[in-house]
């Protein structure tokens, strides 16, 4: 068989269903990649700040790994942003929703929120509000999200930083994305990690 024999989904069968299963897990081995490429069509989006979107990804990363962060918010720094192309207006959801199969709830949890704290920098230049993030106040995973933002998003954006490639982070990425998805280890449902080692 190379494809299934229905044209609408109820007429499938067990055979076209497991057909597609292999085909479809198979595809999945390649998530990773797809995302470093992606990470590279942020050069082609809108900028006018003083590094690239994908120089801002990468410093970001860079930023968390200096600081000792873990896997997890390693690779979840590098692509906060992955969204900014595809889903300008929820660019946070986005990324988070590519993220949180594969990382903590608390990483996951904190690029979902991450536009709404980076507010407190800008919100009142552009008129929005700049204490958007107090609707999470008490969450277990606020100050996390503010420390994120703090530490690393909202300071890269400096060109004269020692910013590493994107192929440093590379296989990260596809560790990450090698993971089981949902994984209950993985994911640690109310676990906090700190993001910095010191």
């Amino acid at each position: 068989m190379d494809r299934v024999k229905f044209t609408a989904m109820k007429d499938g069968d067990k055979a076209d269903y497991d057909f597609l299963t292999e085909h479809e897990v198979a595809y999945t081995k390649g998530t990773a990649d797809r995302l470093l490429e992606a990470l590279v069509d942020l050069d082609k989006g809108l900028s006018g700040y003083q590094v690239t979107r994908l120089g801002h990804s990468l410093q970001t990363a860079t930023r968390a790994e200096h600081d000792g962060a873990d896997t997890d918010w390693i690779v979840a720094a590098l692509l906060h942003d992955i969204g900014d192309i595809y889903a300008p207006y929820n660019h946070d959801e986005y990324a988070a929703a590519v993220l949180r199969p594969f990382v903590r709830e608390q990483v996951a949890w904190v690029v979902e929120k991450h536009g709404d704290f980076q507010m407190i920098y800008y919100g009142e230049h552009v008129g929005a509000n700049p204490e958007k993030r107090q609707a999470y106040a008490g969450h277990a995973y606020f100050d996390d999200c503010a420390q994120f933002c703090e530490r690393w998003d909202q300071s890269s954006f400096d060109p004269a930083y020692d910013t590493l490639p994107l192929s440093h982070f590379a296989d990260r990425v596809r560790e990450i994305f090698a993971r089981e998805p949902y994984d209950p280890a993985v994911i640690r449902t109310g676990a906090r990690e700190l993001l910095t080692s010191g």
